[in-house]
């Protein structure tokens, strides 16, 4: 079926007058378990299946989609899409033009142990509700929460250049958060990470790697902890960031800003532009020596929620330096982009929702190199900095600069040690400045690839998953405050 509606899109779509098609065959399942204080606090399941026809006539891009998926509706759907072409052409500053890319004629699905489909929901919310009773268990927890979601995405791309690629992907998540409530005071401590927990592109053993049971009761205790902790001490101070939090720091400060549509002004909905303009591009020194990032969306580098074989636009998975050596080196870019920066070729970094949203530049797995230090070792050579751990808040403008982060928890360091904990840490600083000021980052053994799966770009907007990859690491001299003190 899913072939047949691909071939009636095209085949109409060149009757219409395309120069070139592609048509997204999407079919998308997904489940959504939580529990809240000893009971089922949701409990969705949905599958949508549709097509996307993307087209360029007169030499501007059309888009169209439609559930309907008979020859009349798919065909219908791939004349509207001609149409918008031909009539956004009327107002086009130059045409479109795409760079080169083979055909390619493949099918491809990510190495998964279990399929979280076939595993009741009940089970499911049973090891979320012992997790929950687990946290509940300690004195002044006011409210526990675990969720777990999954998707399963099968979806075949075609083209007019005669590309035909199918593709399978399965996404896992779960995690637990444990909230206490002290007069005006709330503290809160997540596992494994904030915001739904670690998502990575794998099966329901993913769920049972987490050993969410086990962790339950210690983040129970350090959100009721945390009421008695010290505020966060204010100044400029070194800080070392553990991976979840430095994952998300990649995101917004890195990530986010080499969107080369973003760069270009065509794309400033929801999260704004950048202030990474091509002219910065192989001169600007983003960050220290030894900080060198990556865009990697193949399976070698980890199975991130940025992970596949081909992007929408039919362009293999491929690794790019983003940053290398501290100097900026690279974009993501698509085919319709890549030419505006002198690349012969997209990087393949070209995505959608789902059938009924245009594909635009989003992240793959943006992740830091690990460098050389083991854990124990970079605090105990740091005599006077905040250990801080499990974002809790961000905010940063519309063009990646200026930023403020917070975090669940922090821990004090004294000549070398890790000493009394801290409440409320936040951190706050100037992209390139903060990225300048690295100088130690933890090596392999430490480095975790942490899943995104709710980055918002676009408008409509798009919620898409992204992975980052990172190690401890230690930035120094950079601005400390506390968040949420009341």
């Amino acid at each position: 079926m899913m072939k047949d509606c691909a071939g009636w899109a095209l085949e109409t779509a060149k009757r219409r007058g395309a120069s070139y098609a592609d048509a997204r065959v999407m079919d998308i399942r997904s489940r959504e378990v939580a529990t809240k204080n000893g009971e089922v606090g949701a409990l969705l399941e949905s599958e949508s299946l549709g097509i996307g026809i993307r087209v360029i006539a007169s030499g501007a891009w059309g888009f169209s989609s439609t559930d309907r998926l008979t020859r009349e509706g798919v065909q219908s759907c791939a004349a509207e899409a001609v149409a918008i072409a031909k009539a956004s052409a009327l107002a086009k500053r130059q045409k479109v033009a795409l760079t080169p890319e083979r055909v390619y004629v493949d099918t491809w699905q990510n190495p998964f142990l279990k399929d979280p489909f076939r595993v009741p929901v009940e089970r499911q919310l049973s090891l979320l509700l012992a997790a929950d009773k687990e946290m509940r268990r300690v004195k002044g927890v006011t409210v526990a929460e675990g969720s777990m979601s999954f998707r399963r995405i099968e979806q075949l791309f075609a083209s007019t250049t005669g590309s035909s690629i199918h593709q399978l992907k399965m996404h896992s998540g779960a995690g637990i958060v444990a909230t206490s409530f002290a007069a005006s005071d709330i503290q809160k401590r997540s596992y494994p990470n904030s915001f739904g927990g670690q998502h990575m592109l794998a099966g329901y053993e993913l769920v049972e790697s987490l050993d969410l049971i086990g962790h339950a009761p210690r983040i129970a205790e350090e959100a009721v902890a945390l009421h008695s902790a010290a505020q966060c001490p204010e100044g400029q101070r070194t800080i070392i960031l553990d991976s979840s939090q430095l994952g998300l720091q990649i995101h917004e400060s890195i990530g986010h800003p080499v969107e080369l549509d973003r760069v270009l002004g065509m794309e400033a909905n929801f999260a704004g532009m950048s202030f990474l303009t091509t002219d910065k591009l192989r001169k600007l020194q983003y960050g220290s020596e030894i900080v060198n990032v990556v865009a990697d969306a193949r399976l070698e580098h980890g199975p991130g929620l940025g992970t596949f074989a081909y992007d929408d636009e039919g362009v293999p998975a491929q690794c790019t330096r983003i940053v290398s050596d501290g100097l900026f080196t690279g974009y993501l870019t698509s085919r319709d982009t890549a030419g505006a920066i002198g690349e012969k070729r997209s990087n393949g970094a070209v995505r959608a929702e789902s059938w009924n949203r245009l594909p635009i530049i989003r992240m793959t797995n943006i992740s830091l190199d690990p460098g050389t230090w083991k854990y124990e070792d970079l605090v105990a050579d740091s005599e006077d900095a905040i250990l801080m751990e499990t974002n809790r808040s961000w905010s940063i403008d519309d063009r990646r600069y200026h930023f403020q982060f917070s975090t669940e928890i922090g821990w004090e360091i004294r000549n070398g040690k890790k000493t009394r904990m801290l409440k409320n840490p936040s951190y706050s600083g100037i992209t390139t400045e903060f990225w300048n000021s690295c100088d130690a980052i933890c090596s392999r053994d430490y480095w975790t690839l942490w899943g995104t799966p709710n980055c918002g770009k676009g408008q409509p907007m798009q919620t898409m998953g992204t992975g980052h990859g990172a190690s401890p690491a230690r930035f120094r001299n950079v601005k400390v405050g506390v968040a949420f003190a009341r």
